[in-house]
């Protein structure tokens, strides 16, 4: 008799559990179904009466657009004229002439053509302004207009007229166009004899197969270690970074997992081929721009011991979106779920509230933290993004070289040395000599260019509190000679920064002449996270002592 009521009271507990899901799925979709109609009678009755005429694709656009805002930064609508830029950001291709251009003062300017590309090929040079496209004037036209006529079918021509600084004429030249394949692995090779090095920019299609071929190629040296550098890198396909992870982790090795709404969604991704190399100490660099896929590579290198991770802490992208088509060839990339490294722990930032201007993660609340653990048994801490094991933060740049760099000055000295000057010597070898470094502060100077010192703001804001309080009387004197020592003195600042100047220069110029490969060689020599990643992959009894059980990896000092 017991075992009857017992019966019956679960069947009637299941039966009101259902009639409260069907409730509850029903009142939902009443929900969407009244607020669908609100929606459709609102802008029915907007663009019967509002005064002025509307434009029914904008205004819907910018709601659809503020809607999914509202949600999570990674979750957009993909409008029919945005198709290209999409497959290019997932396959790394599109149709056009190859060139990175940007708008510098009110003008649209080739900031970089790629190596090997019909920019380049067909004598555009870095600095040129575009001043027509196919007759359109450029004049009031956005980079991304200027962008969408750039682009078309492959193999046919777009006349671009130019204008070169240090020319007294504007030309015109056809350049016809081709499939551009960005290179995922722009620059590959050893740094100094023992360490291989390989830059992986993206992770688009097949960039596995290119980080795979640089690596076996580099293998032929023999070397002791191995530097993936992922700095800058913003992420891309999933699937892309978990065969990444595969070349360097036995097979079977879990590399991420992901969990959503959708339960047959979840999957769990292990290695599942041979790979190349388990044994070669690994360096993996980031940064705050390393996001996304870089994040997964990054953090399943360290959840399983196989390596080091050296640079600053990553940006905090653990969300998976999956596209969704949708009418008129548009389409939603939604979030779908969250990854999960092999530790356990979520590379996104739990806390929106938080975070740098770049998006990236910033103070992260201890509680929002939780504790796990590597293959070893360290710790590491969730929170957002994934915390490298030797932390170095990029150094700041001056005042003076941000304002270099902003008013373009560095850029175009670099156009106009680059136009004068035939030649020059291997990127690892080019120097900016005191010669050249005079012809920059010549420049500078007579560009009448002017800038704005921090201390100095900060010194007026404290000397306007010290008014306020009456105490400016009492150190006055003082306050005066220290605002005299803070106030930009161009030649002095010049002097005093010209090293981080000279650095700008170097790569500006070197990349009007080998382009980003050069740009990067040119580089390496003097790059703090690499000089440092090489040093600690050198020696193997330094480098295990990083993977002992119990040591912790955070942010914080324990």
């Amino acid at each position: 008799m017991n075992w009857k009521k017992f019966w019956i009271g679960t069947l009637i507990v299941i039966i009101a559990g259902l009639g409260f899901y069907s409730f509850n799925r029903d009142q939902k979709n009443f929900e969407i179904a009244k607020n669908l109609e609100i929606y459709y009678t609102l802008f029915r009755e907007l663009n019967m009466f509002y005064v002025d005429d509307v434009n029914p694709n904008k205004l819907v656009k910018t709601s659809i657009e503020e809607m999914l805002e509202s949600l999570d930064p990674y979750t957009n609508y993909i409008s029919e004229d945005q198709m290209e830029d999409f497959r290019f950001m997932t396959t790394g291709e599109y149709a056009g002439i190859g060139a990175l251009i940007g708008q510098q003062k009110g003008k649209i300017v080739i900031s970089e053509p790629y190596e090997g590309f019909p920019a380049q090929k067909f004598g555009l040079k870095a600095g040129d302004i575009i001043l027509e496209v196919e007759g359109k004037s450029t004049e009031k036209m956005t980079t991304e207009d200027v962008s969408n006529l750039l682009k078309g079918p492959a193999k046919k021509p777009v006349k671009i007229k130019v204008e070169r600084p240090g020319e007294k004429k504007p030309f015109e030249v056809d350049v016809v166009r081709e499939k551009i394949n960005i290179d995922a692995v722009p620059y590959y090779g050893m740094v100094e004899n023992n360490t291989a090095y390989i830059r992986l920019s993206q992770f688009t299609a097949n960039c596995s197969e290119d980080v795979k071929k640089a690596f076996l190629e580099l293998k032929q040296n023999n070397p002791e270690a191995l530097i993936l550098d992922l700095r800058g890198n913003g992420g891309g396909l999933l699937q892309e970074a978990v065969k990444i992870v595969n070349l360097f982790v036995p097979k079977g090795s879990e590399i991420v997992s992901t969990k959503g709404k959708v339960k047959q969604w979840d999957k769990t991704y292990t290695a599942t081929s041979t790979p190349l190399d388990t044994a070669i100490r690994i360096a993996v660099l980031t940064n705050r721009g390393s996001a996304s896929a870089s994040e997964i590579v990054a953090g399943a290198i360290q959840d399983l011991d196989r390596g080091l991770v050296i640079g600053s802490r990553t940006f905090g992208k653990g969300l998976v979106q999956t596209t969704r088509d949708l009418a008129y060839n548009s389409k939603l990339k939604v979030t779908t779920a969250k990854y999960y490294i092999p530790s356990g722990r979520c590379i996104q930032a739990l806390d929106y509230s938080h975070r740098n201007e770049d998006g990236s993660v910033g103070h992260v609340p201890d509680s929002l933290i939780s504790e796990f653990t590597t293959k070893k048994g360290r710790k590491v801490y969730d929170g957002g993004g994934i915390v490298p094991d030797i932390v170095l933060e990029p150094e700041q740049l001056s005042n003076l070289s941000i304002g270099l760099i902003t008013n373009f000055l560095v850029f175009d000295f670099a156009t106009i040395f680059a136009n004068q000057t035939e030649s020059i010597t291997e990127p690892e070898k080019f120097e900016i000599t005191d010669e050249i470094f005079k012809q920059f502060s010549d420049f500078v100077k007579e560009n009448d260019f002017e800038y704005e010192s921090q201390s100095k703001q900060m010194l007026e804001d404290l000397i306007e509190q010290a008014k306020e309080e009456k105490y400016y009387e009492l150190a006055s004197s003082e306050f005066e000679e220290i605002k005299a020592k803070l106030s930009p003195q161009l030649d002095k600042d010049l002097n005093v920064f010209s090293n981080e100047i000279k650095s700008l220069l170097k790569n500006e110029i070197v990349s009007r002449f080998y382009y980003q490969k050069g740009a990067i060689r040119a580089s390496i020599g003097e790059d703090e996270v690499i000089l440092k990643a090489v040093d600690e992959l050198k020696s193997p009894m330094s480098y295990t002592s990083y993977f002992e059980p119990g040591i912790i990896i955070t942010m914080k000092r324990p």
